[in-house]
């Protein structure tokens, strides 16, 4: 699973790269010309509120399943554990809401 994770993050940073450096698909500057790309500007940015939203989403549910497994293990052994189990997961789930925030400022920027 560790595998497959940094190959998925691996490409992720490379599809972002080239979709966000102009000179990847082939502009030239030129002092009389603008910079022009194949791409739109705003291409970057809706790539990177996918990312945003795609990685938190992913982080959350690997952090929730783990965090919620030793939850329910704790409240198993001792019941009055039960508040301070869910205030950890509900931590966790936190990380997928700030990720989603940031992809609706990512796409307000791009339109």
């Amino acid at each position: 699973m560790k595998r497959f994770a940094t190959i998925l993050l691996g490409i992720t940073f490379v599809l972002a790269t080239l979709a966000l450096v102009p000179s990847a698909f082939g502009a030239t500057t030129n002092s009389t010309a603008p910079v022009t790309s194949s791409i739109p500007g705003s291409f970057g940015k809706l790539l990177g509120a996918g990312i945003a939203f795609g990685l938190a989403a992913a982080g959350a549910g690997i952090g929730l399943g783990q965090a919620g497994a030793a939850a329910i293990a704790a409240v198993v052994e001792k019941p009055e554990v039960r508040t301070t189990a869910l205030i950890f997961v509900v931590l966790v789930e936190a990380i997928a809401i700030y990720g989603f925030v940031m992809a609706f400022i990512f796409f307000g920027q791009a339109t």
